[in-house]
């Protein structure tokens, strides 16, 4: 466990859903339609989940995860903190552990798809920009995949 003033970062096995999806809903990443009974697999399917409690009141008020082969390449998600928590260093935190968590494994090829706005958070922690590649995401239509 690392912690930060009042917070302590904790890799996790499973965590409370509501908790996670309201972090879900934070980061805007969450859909209503969605049933939150999924996201115990979703964080016991990630090469790691980390959250940030609350020392307090024992609460997440961040999280981040890493899906991997654990072998060669990782990439890092969903990581939000609380609008009202933020500024506090929980989100380096958060980031160093997932990062530590890969390179432990030997991993070192580490990426992730920064939102808008958050470029220089990253930057400023060791990412670079990819020069030449594009994030790309599967449009759904899975008739073009067989064509």
């Amino acid at each position: 466990m690392h912690g930060s003033g009042r917070f302590d970062i904790r890799q996790v096995e499973s965590w409370d859903a509501g908790e996670i999806a309201d972090l879900y809903r934070e980061g805007g990443w969450w859909h209503e339609e969605w049933d939150p009974g999924g996201l115990q697999a979703l964080i016991s399917g990630s090469f790691s989940f980390v959250v940030a409690v609350d020392r307090e009141s024992g609460r997440a008020v961040g999280m981040g995860r890493v899906i991997s082969d654990g072998v060669s390449d990782a990439y890092i998600q969903d990581l939000v903190v609380r609008a009202a928590c933020r500024g506090q260093g929980i989100g380096e935190s958060i980031l160093l552990r997932l990062v530590r968590a890969c390179t432990d494994a030997g991993i070192s090829w580490i990426a992730l798809i920064a939102e808008p706005e958050t470029e220089s958070f990253y930057r400023s922690r060791g990412f670079l920009v990819m020069e030449g590649y594009t994030p790309m995401k599967f449009g759904g239509d899975d008739d073009a995949c067989l064509q």
